[in-house]
């Protein structure tokens, strides 16, 4: 690592509401020597980690040398996933996590690891939502994002495998759950919010361990909201 490698301090977040499958937003700030960038964008259907992980890419991508970095993220999934060496071992294991589950997003792991290596990257957590300016901006202008209309497609989620985790996918009311077997219910979620393009008319959740599964068929555009009886 050379001393004469410029230091640049980054800021990144990742939005996506309602997640998974909803619109979702990206956003990134690059100090050096005081002067800051700003960057942001959008996807029409994602997830709030894929977020995640494209601001750190976008915000590495927008650099034009190779530079030392510090990067501040308030996901932990992203933070570990590099600084732990998960996503490293899951591209060695041909992107298997386990021996039993493929690892989610290599799409991005793998452009993340590839930028990694011409820069000299630092990730580290903070926590969100407690104040922290930078952090907060980042959050603002990834919720913006996400809000805009014609969004364009995240071709990584959209043109993904039916489960990338390699599990049986929870579709139907009385499947058991993925993580305690007990037959998940159907419930009708909250009122979309105004600038949401996309809402779920249901989802399934297990009684017991309260786990949420958002089911495909039941996503509907906005527009073609019709509110229960009960509101």
């Amino acid at each position: 690592m050379s001393e004469e490698q410029k230091h640049v301090l980054i800021y990144t977040d990742g939005a996506c509401d309602p997640n998974p499958g909803g619109p979702g937003g990206y956003a990134a700030i690059l100090v050096y020597q005081g002067k800051k960038k700003e960057i942001s964008g959008g996807f029409r259907a994602t997830t709030n980690n894929r977020m995640e992980i494209y601001a750190a890419i976008q915000a590495l991508e927008s650099l034009k040398e190779p530079c030392q970095v510090t990067l501040y993220t308030d996901s932990k999934y992203l933070m570990q996933a590099i600084e732990e060496g998960w996503a490293k071992r899951w591209k060695e294991n041909d992107w298997w996590r386990t021996k039993d589950e493929r690892a989610v997003n290599p799409d991005l792991w793998d452009k993340l690891l590839a930028l990694c290596e011409i820069h000299a990257v630092k990730f580290k957590w903070v926590k969100g939502h407690v104040g922290h300016r930078e952090n907060e901006r980042c959050d603002a202008l990834a919720t913006r994002a996400l809000q805009q209309r014609n969004l364009p497609a995240d071709e990584g989620y959209e043109n993904r495998s039916a489960d990338e985790s390699g599990k049986i996918k929870i579709t139907q009311e009385g499947q058991p759950c993925r993580k305690c077997n007990t037959p998940v219910v159907k419930r009708t979620p909250k009122k979309p919010k105004a600038h949401q393009a996309f809402y779920y008319e249901y989802y399934l959740l297990c009684p017991k361990c309260g786990t949420m599964y958002m089911v495909e068929e039941a996503k509907r555009r906005i527009e073609e909201y019709k509110a229960p009886s009960w509101f």
